[in-house]
Parts: C-alpha cells; sequence; structure tokens
C-alpha cells in the first residue's frame, strides 16, 4: 500500500516560495505525528545528500584506487570523520555564529588564523565568535566574505581545511627548529 504525503510550508521565508512537498511512501503512517515524522525523516535527506557530495567530490572518494576491502574501509571511515567535520563546521557556523570558536578548532589553529587572516588592524577582540574564526578559515579556502555574501559554504570550509593542517604542520616543524 501507498500512502501521498502532501506537506505546504506555513510560513515562507520572504523572497523565496513556500515548500511544497508531495511524498510517496509504503511506510505504514497511522497518525499526523506518523506523517510528521516522515516528513522529518525527508527533510534529513538533504543533509545527508550533502555529506555524500564532500566525501565524493571534496575528497574524491570513488577516486580511490586501493586494493583491499581494509584498506578502503580504513579509508572511508576517515573520510566520513573529515567529511563530517566540513559538514559540521558549515552548519554549525549557521545555526550558533554567537557559539565559542573552542567548539570546532584548537587554540593553536585560532592563533594561526588570527596570524594568517586578520580581520581588522589591533588584537583580536576577547569575545571572538565561532562565525569569526570560521570565515577566517573559508577565507583560506577562497571565500571572499564580502559584506553582502551568505555564509560559507562546504566548499569553501572544506579547502580551507585542507590548508590549515599544512600550515600548522610547518608551523610547529619551525617552531621546534628556530625554538620559539
Amino acid at each position: 500500500m501507498l500512502t501521498v504525503l502532501h506537506a505546504t510550508e506555513r510560513d515562507a521565508p520572504k523572497g523565496r516560495d513556500r515548500i511544497d512537498w508531495k511524498l510517496i511512501t509504503d511506510l505504514p503512517i497511522g497518525s499526523r505525528e506518523e506523517a510528521i515524522e516522515k516528513l522529518n525523516w525527508y527533510a534529513m535527506r538533504w543533509k545527508i545528500e550533502t555529506f555524500h557530495k564532500i566525501l565524493k567530490s571534496g575528497f574524491r572518494a570513488e577516486e580511490v584506487r586501493l586494493r583491499t576491502a581494509e584498506r578502503i574501509v580504513n579509508l572511508i571511515a576517515i573520510l566520513c570523520i573529515l567529511s563530517w567535520r566540513v559538514f559540521w563546521m558549515t552548519m554549525v557556523n549557521r545555526s550558533m555564529p554567537d557559539a565559542s570558536p573552542e567548539i570546532a578548532l584548537t587554540s593553536t589553529e585560532l592563533y594561526l588564523l588570527d596570524q594568517l587572516v586578520p580581520d581588522r588592524p589591533g588584537p583580536v577582540p576577547p569575545n571572538s565568535t565561532l562565525a569569526l574564526y570560521l570565515t577566517k578559515l573559508a577565507r583560506l579556502g577562497g571565500y571572499l566574505a564580502r559584506a553582502k555574501d551568505p555564509p560559507p559554504g562546504n566548499l569553501v570550509m572544506w579547502r580551507g581545511l585542507t590548508r590549515l593542517p599544512d600550515i600548522q604542520l610547518g608551523f610547529i616543524l619551525g617552531t621546534q627548529v628556530v625554538g620559539n
């Protein structure tokens, strides 16, 4: 048996059309609560698709030419963690921009971002936000951070995160050689 769910957004945000979904499912739906549950499941699909896009396009997981299942499983496990970090940083930047940057970045990463991507002359404000530092990270990945730009997306976050570990490694090695 198939069930058709039709859901329409009550109040569409200004500047875009209202969401109108027509979903067909073979899952049993006997109440309004069960219908809402299935709609929430479908809404999660876009997050899953975005995660897979980061995994496949950003980290190019499909281009890997490993020969044993064990190696492939190990690599995919690592790439899933990295893909999750990119996706999580992008989403947390949008949902909790005023949070402490320490929830996403180490003190060394924060220091390096301050050195590499100055936001304005002078000392860094003591109450810097997560959004400030994730924007700096995205700027390493090519994000322009103009006044009317939307928050950084997954691609520039991924690019910034691929550059930052190399910079951090150089910084650590440099301090060991120079001794500061």
